[in-house]
């Protein structure tokens, strides 16, 4: 298996990838909304963006099997909500939207043990009089056509009433799992210190990688990350093959920072998670 990390402008390096080699997309571009990157620049003029996201993601589908899935995350925020929305509507002549995914990075649930409601997992909280704390993502499962099959108990969770696994025309047992739902509840750590060379500031978890490569069913081939970052997608890639033997994965990583890209090769090396204050 290979892991390999690419310096450059992503549409011009998706150009020196062959046709239909690249099993499995996990990706996440700039949101446009202002983020600050070391060298990106992330507020193009709307249409602008929209037709570099559509540029990219021609190129995406061309390198993508027949077979193969693009897990997309997108996010939004209260000041710019239809961005995420725009992005997936610019594919739509391009792919089906097999799934439509939300990741939960933060939720309050009422306390099985003690009165009050107890929360899970970070957001960046707001003082506000108009608007709601965002605690959520998009994550958009396209797919070439609309037959393309996924494994989407790799990822189920065992019921809540045990009655149900017994099956009312046979009486058998089923196995104690179920299908999750589209709503992932996956937390991401601290916030990042800016003052760490190579520290992204916009990153996925972990465990968000691992649901999407799990949950396309794709066991062996090439995981591509469009826009790498700090290396998440190929390090999760990576550390599925060497802990699991149905897996048999390669990667490949691509962007225009240098910093980021050192940072990645660090994160592939270690095996370590992004640096949190």
């Amino acid at each position: 298996m290979t892991y390999e990390f690419r310096l450059g402008d992503c549409l011009k390096e998706l150009k020196k990838i062959k046709d239909k080699s690249i099993s499995l997309i996990i990706t996440s571009p700039p949101y446009n909304i202002g983020i600050k990157y070391n060298k990106y620049k992330d507020k193009k003029p709307r249409e602008q963006y929209l037709e570099w996201i559509y540029d990219i993601f021609v190129e995406g589908k061309r390198v993508l099997k027949d077979n193969g899935h693009i897990f997309l995350n997108v996010g939004y925020t209260n000041k710019d909500p239809w961005i995420d929305m725009e992005v997936a509507l610019k594919l739509k002549d391009l792919f089906v939207l097999q799934n439509n995914i939300t990741w939960v990075k933060s939720i309050s649930v009422p306390s099985e043990d003690k009165e009050g409601v107890v929360t899970h997992g970070h957001f960046k909280p707001i003082n506000s009089e108009r608007y709601i704390n965002v605690t959520n993502e998009k994550i958009f499962h396209f797919t070439k056509t609309d037959d393309i099959k996924i494994n989407r108990l790799s990822v189920g969770v065992p019921y809540k009433w045990k009655c149900n696994l017994k099956s009312r025309s046979t009486g058998e047992i089923k196995p104690d799992v179920r299908c999750k739902g589209n709503s992932w509840y996956i937390p991401y750590k601290t916030i990042q210190s800016k003052k760490v060379k190579g520290n992204h500031p916009a990153t996925f978890p972990d465990g968000l990688v691992e649901h999407c490569i799990k949950v396309s069913g794709i066991k062996e081939g090439v995981v591509l990350d469009i826009f790498v970052g700090s290396g998440t997608t190929i390090k999760v890639a990576k550390n599925l093959t060497s802990t699991n033997s149905e897996y048999k994965l390669s990667g490949i990583g691509i962007d225009i920072d240098e910093d980021y890209l050192a940072f990645a090769n660090l994160n592939l090396e270690t095996g370590a998670a992004v640096l949190d204050v």
